[in-house]
């Protein structure tokens, strides 16, 4: 497919590591439901977004199974690649910006939904987990590197039934969760050294930012 763009989203300072995402730009190339399933499915990423209208940011946001009306890097990357400054995936309006280095959209934690959060005592813990770690449910675990900071180390682990993704690099709406939770900005590395930064907006929403590029 030729209008595919491969992104990955929140990379490090040094441009590596990132989630990667699938963009499908013209989502007329690619209009019916099962089809975009198995797109979804063949490519592999967490997560694929097809453009349904890229002047009002309409987007389809699609896992290797299902369909989603919310997600964190698929949006952060859709932003940067569009330049726009609204997203209208199914969940509502998200508002995008970019400073430069970060594109950063704002989200509702309320739209975050099957992921909970478990904090434990030491980057070192969090770092010697099997993936996935035992039990059922999509996991964020987390630890504080530096809580005067804000800096947090994390992986996420979503416990499919597929079991295609074992283990998310990088999770925009568990960030998001996250932080909503804390009610403070955080700086969070998860994955192999992905860089997500968040910050809790006086209105109950969470702004999310971090670093895309093409990949390789």
């Amino acid at each position: 497919m030729n209008d595919l763009d491969v992104l990955k989203v929140f990379c490090a300072g040094d441009g590596r590591h990132g989630n990667l995402l699938g963009v499908v730009r013209d989502g007329r190339n690619c209009p019916d439901d099962a089809a975009r399933q198995a797109l979804a499915a063949e490519l592999g990423y967490s997560e694929t977004v097809f453009v349904d209208d890229p002047e009002r940011g309409v987007v389809d946001i699609r896992t290797p199974g299902t369909r989603m009306s919310f997600a964190g890097h698929p949006l952060v990357g859709v932003a940067w690649l569009l330049d726009i400054e609204e997203l209208n995936p199914p969940a509502g309006p998200v508002w995008a910006r970019d400073d430069g280095e970060f594109t950063w959209i704002t989200a509702r934690p309320e739209w975050v939904t099957a992921k909970h959060t478990r904090q434990y005592g030491s980057p070192a813990e969090v770092n010697a987990l099997p993936a996935p770690p035992p039990g059922e449910g999509w996991l964020y675990a987390w630890a504080w590197e530096d809580e005067r900071a804000g800096r947090v180390r994390a992986r996420g682990f979503p416990r499919r039934a597929d079991g295609i993704i074992v283990e998310d690099e990088a999770t925009g709406s568990a960030a998001l969760l996250l932080t909503a939770e804390l009610n403070r900005a955080l700086n969070i590395t998860q994955g192999a050294g992905s860089q997500i930064l968040t910050a809790p907006g006086p209105d109950g929403t969470v702004e999310i930012g971090g670093r895309v590029r093409f990949a390789s």
